[in-house]
């Protein structure tokens, strides 16, 4: 559990923390790759103690140098989740050795499971749910395997557009989910609107989908780099709040916070307790220190880094 530090922060602007939006943040997790962790000299300066940090596998990255992050990471004292892709994953040996690698010289014992963004599998696998059905997380003692979430649809798995099959899929891992001694929730892509955000949640409370839901949010960047990676990334609809913000040359060369999209989700958990995204997870496209400044300022975690707690 982190050590939180419950004063109250000031915006570096002057304005007040948002009680709603603090309340929200608490707890959040980052994600970070091998090359982006190298440029931060120590994660104590930067996150709260006990930050979940996910450690993002890119295709071509040898896992010496996911485990070597994993290891640094979590020596640091951070609960680390590398993710497992299941595109890039040749046979069940290469993942049971992944698992190995990562719990002996790491510790991990949480990770997140999705597909990849690979179109051609490198091997056996070419769905999270294949690794859940092969059975060496349960056998390994995973406590927390996180799988992915899409509140916009995923044309890789819908290419005809619509949600049938990401549908099917949730109701496959929320059935799983049952089975497992392992706690379980949805980890989702990035969106910028919080309304289409809301009605996914919702919707699938209403379809007996009851996993939790760990919100992807993208931290501050420039306008230009988020639509970059929200079209690369397939972000939908929501896509329409970036290119609203670009029509506005009153806003086009100041950084997008993700402050209004949090405050609406943050609102809406205070008006229906019962809201089934518990927590936010930060894609820092713009880059982790200025994420992580940005997650102090609004109060996330009531964010003291831990290097600056008592």
């Amino acid at each position: 559990m982190a050590l939180l530090n419950f004063r109250k922060r000031e915006k570096t602007s002057g304005a007040p923390v948002n009680g709603q939006v603090e309340a929200f943040l608490k707890d959040y997790s980052i994600e970070v790759m091998p090359r982006t962790a190298e440029k931060v000299e120590d994660f104590r300066d930067l996150l709260p103690a006990g930050t979940r940090v996910y450690i993002a596998h890119i295709e071509g990255t040898p896992i010496t140098e996911m485990v070597a992050t994993a290891k640094r990471v979590a020596a640091e004292g951070y609960p680390v989740m590398p993710h497992f892709p299941a595109r890039i994953i040749k046979d069940r040996a290469t993942l049971a050795d992944w698992i190995a690698r990562y719990q002996g010289e790491a510790g991990v014992e949480q990770a997140l499971l999705l597909a990849g963004g690979v179109e051609k599998p490198h091997g056996d696998f070419h769905s999270s749910m294949q690794l859940l059905e092969s059975g060496e997380f349960d056998k390994a003692g995973f406590k927390r395997l996180h799988v992915a979430g899409h509140p916009e649809g995923n044309k890789d798995i819908d290419p005809k557009g619509g949600m049938k099959n990401v549908e099917d899929a949730l109701r496959w891992k929320h059935k799983f989910s049952e089975t497992t001694d392992a706690e379980m929730a949805l980890a989702t892509q990035f969106a910028f609107d919080a309304k289409p955000i809301i009605k996914w949640a919702d919707d699938l409370s209403a379809a007996g989908i009851t996993l939790p839901i760990h919100i992807g949010i993208a931290g501050p960047a420039k306008l230009q780099t988020l639509i970059k990676f929200a079209i690369a990334c397939g972000v939908g609809p929501s896509l329409k709040v970036l290119q609203k913000r670009a029509m506005d040359v009153t806003k086009l060369l100041l950084p997008y916070e993700p402050t209004e999209v949090l405050t609406q989700l943050a609102a809406h958990k205070v008006a229906n307790p019962d809201f089934n995204i518990t927590k936010v997870h930060f894609f820092p496209l713009g880059g982790i220190k200025t994420n992580a400044t940005w997650a102090i300022e609004n109060g996330g975690s009531s964010a003291t880094p831990a290097n600056q707690q008592g």
